[in-house]
C-alpha cells in the first residue's frame, strides 16, 4: 500500500448520519491525528460554514477539529470564480443559495448583481421562491455564466430524501437550456482544491467516502486512490457492477489500518 501523505473525508454517511454517531469514523479521524498526517473534510454542503461544520463534529460527534479541516463545496465555489475572475475581472454574482455559499462568495470580493451579474451560481436553498429562479434564469439567457455547486439529487433528512442542490440546479438548466459548470463532487474541481490546499499530489491522497457515485467517481475524475467505506449510501452489490472499482473498500473505518491498508 501507498504511504498516502494527506487524506480527503466525506461526512455525512462516512463519518455520522445526520445525528448518530459512527464511533469507527472518530476513531480513525483521531489516528489521523496522532500520526499528524494532514486531512480535510470534503463536503457538498453549500448552507453551512465550516465554523458551523467544526460545530457541529464536537457537539454532536465528539469530534474535534478546526475550520482548516472543513472544505465545503460553497468554499469550493468560491475559489473556482476567484480564478476565473482573476485580478481584473469583473466580480459580479446572482446566487441562488444559503450563508455557506454567500459568505465564501462575500470574502473573495464578489457582489450581488440582480439584473447582469457575470455569474449565477445555484445551490441548496432551503428558502427558494419562484422570483429567485426567474432572476438566475433571466440572467443566464443574457449572458452570466451558470455555475452548480454540486448535482446531488436529493439530500438525507429526517422526513426522507429532500430535493438537493442539483434539482434546483435542473430546473434553471431546463429553463434556459444551458449546462452549468459544476463544481462539487463528482466533479474534480472541489478535490483538486483541496489537494491544493493540502499541498500534495493526487497521487500521495486518498479520498475516502460511503457514495460511489459521488465520492469515489470524484476521486478517480480527480487522480487519487480511493476508499469506499460500507457505511452509508453504496452497497457492494452496487458496487460490483461498476466499471472502475474503488481502489479500496471496507466494512468500517476500524478495518483501515494507516500503514498497511485494509485489515484482513
Amino acid at each position: 500500500m501507498k504511504d498516502y501523505q494527506a487524506y480527503m473525508i466525506d461526512l455525512d454517511g462516512t463519518v455520522y448520519a445526520g445525528t448518530q454517531r459512527y464511533p469507527a469514523a472518530k476513531r480513525f479521524v483521531e489516528r489521523l491525528q496522532a500520526a499528524r498526517i494532514p486531512f480535510k473534510f470534503v463536503t457538498n454542503n453549500t448552507t453551512k460554514l465550516p465554523v458551523d461544520v467544526v460545530r457541529n463534529l464536537a457537539d454532536n460527534h465528539d469530534i474535534h477539529v478546526t475550520v482548516d479541516n472543513v472544505y465545503t463545496a460553497g468554499l469550493a465555489t468560491a475559489d473556482y470564480l476567484d480564478g476565473l475572475a482573476g485580478e481584473t475581472g469583473e466580480r459580479t454574482v446572482y446566487v441562488v443559495g444559503e450563508i455557506g455559499l454567500r459568505q465564501a462568495l462575500a470574502a473573495k470580493g464578489f457582489t450581488v448583481d440582480e439584473e447582469r451579474p457575470q455569474y449565477v451560481v445555484v445551490g441548496l436553498d432551503s428558502d427558494v421562491t419562484y422570483e429567485k429562479f426567474a432572476k438566475a434564469i433571466l440572467a443566464i439567457k443574457r449572458g452570466s455564466t451558470f455555475i452548480g455547486t454540486n448535482s446531488d439529487s436529493n439530500i438525507p433528512k429526517a422526513r426522507g430524501l429532500m430535493p438537493g442542490a442539483g434539482a434546483l440546479v435542473d430546473l434553471v438548466r431546463y429553463a434556459t437550456q444551458t449546462d452549468p459548470i459544476f463544481v462539487g463532487k463528482p466533479e474534480p474541481i472541489i478535490l483538486r482544491n483541496s489537494l491544493a490546499q493540502l499541498g500534495v499530489s493526487a497521487e500521495q491522497a486518498l479520498m475516502v467516502g460511503d457514495n460511489y457515485q459521488t465520492d469515489i467517481l470524484a476521486g478517480i475524475h480527480a487522480g487519487t486512490d480511493t476508499l469506499l467505506v460500507y457505511t452509508g449510501v453504496s452497497t457492494p452489490e452496487q458496487v460490483a457492477q461498476q466499471a472502475i472499482q474503488p481502489t479500496y473498500t471496507v466494512a468500517s473505518l476500524d478495518d483501515w489500518d494507516l500503514t498497511r491498508g485494509p485489515r484482513a
